[in-house]
């Protein structure tokens, strides 16, 4: 049976077109369904321009929204027929295999853990995001979803994107790294030095803290830090990444000469564009739900929504979780993990995205 993906048409920068059309193409080039969900005279409208009928793509009305500005769990509490509620809604009812959106990254968190709830032993889920490097791409846990954390819920971090790396890229022991302030284990503020000792007990494949500087090097398969570390990385990293091709664009149009050499090495530029775009990768997954999410960037064009739906259909069929919950349950055994159910809140923490 065709993996079903539940898409927030609703969400995003760009409209219901763009999140309609990458669908659409999801559906032609890969197998699976989609479900869109929002408003469905939009929704007809954007399949009408793009005069597209498949049967592989259904619609589910919903009358509201929430908007980025909207504090997420007063929300999710309140608008209980707004897309991204009823996305969740959806795979509770195990009615769709993984939810997609491009929208308030607060608010898919909330109901992501308000509607299906975390994994056994996961105290907070959090949100992966993969960053480019000069070797292999590096996960990045936590970026944006946790606030304040706990040195075990570093830890469930680690696993959590060890389990990601492992499926999506096919590392069999994907190596883990610590973001600190050096690479000693005695640097770091207390929260990384506790987590330091809790990595070194584990059975995963831990290198020590790493740098900021380390990120890009790809060295590293994963690297663990808060959310608050992460989102700041996160946004320094796109901020960086926009200003270089600008700068770019703007050396190589000061001369003839630097726009002769443009045409020769345009396909150079075209692979590095690619290589720090994005939309290449989709998304960034909410792991250690019970169940699979993607977080999009808000301005997610239609390829980068065709991308998130892959990688939502790869996280399912590759059962991301069930390798997540045996990594948990090994390092229960092994007394690096609190045994026991979590005291932490149903409610997801502060987020900063």
């Amino acid at each position: 049976m065709a993996v079903h993906i539940a898409l927030d048409v609703m969400g995003g920068d760009r409209g219901p077109a763009a999140m309609v059309s990458g669908a659409v193409q999801a559906v032609h080039e890969l197998d699976l369904e989609v479900t869109l969900l929002g408003d469905a005279q939009q929704i007809n409208k954007a399949l009408g321009d793009l005069r597209v009928q498949d049967s592989r793509l259904h619609i589910v009305h919903t009358s509201q929204i929430i908007s980025m500005d909207e504090s997420p769990i007063e929300a999710v509490r309140k608008k209980r027929d707004a897309s991204i509620v009823v996305a969740f809604g959806l795979l509770k009812e195990a009615r769709v295999d993984a939810v997609v959106s491009a929208g308030n990254s607060g608010a898919t968190m909330a109901a992501a853990v308000r509607m299906v709830g975390r994994l056994k032993k996961i105290a907070r889920p959090g949100i992966a995001s993969v960053f480019p490097t000069l070797k292999n791409p590096v996960v990045m846990m936590d970026v944006g979803a946790n606030v304040d954390c706990r040195p075990q819920h570093l830890f469930q971090f680690g696993v959590m994107a060890a389990a990601f790396s492992r499926v999506l890229f096919g590392r069999q022991r994907p190596t883990v790294g610590l973001l600190s302030i050096g690479e000693e284990g005695g640097k770091g503020n207390t929260l990384v030095k506790q987590t330091h000792e809790l990595f070194l007990k584990s059975s995963l494949n831990y290198i020590g803290n790493v740098e900021g500087r380390d990120i890009f090097q790809g060295n590293t398969d994963v690297i663990i830090c808060d959310g608050f570390v992460g989102n700041v990385c996160l946004k320094v990293s796109e901020g960086l990444a926009e200003a270089v091709m600008a700068m770019l664009r703007l050396e190589l149009s000061k001369s003839v000469a630097a726009k002769v050499g443009y045409f020769l090495a345009r396909h150079a530029f075209t692979s590095f564009k690619k290589r720090v775009d994005y939309s290449e990768y989709g998304g960034a997954p909410l792991l250690g739900m019970n169940g699979t999410g993607i977080v999009c960037h808000g301005r997610s064009d239609a390829k980068a929504i065709k991308n998130a739906i892959k990688v939502a259909a790869e996280m399912v069929r590759n059962r991301v979780n069930d390798h997540i919950v045996q990594l948990l349950n090994d390092a229960e055994a092994a007394g690096v993990l609190e045994q026991g159910s979590n005291p932490d809140s149903m409610e997801p923490a502060e987020t900063v995205t």
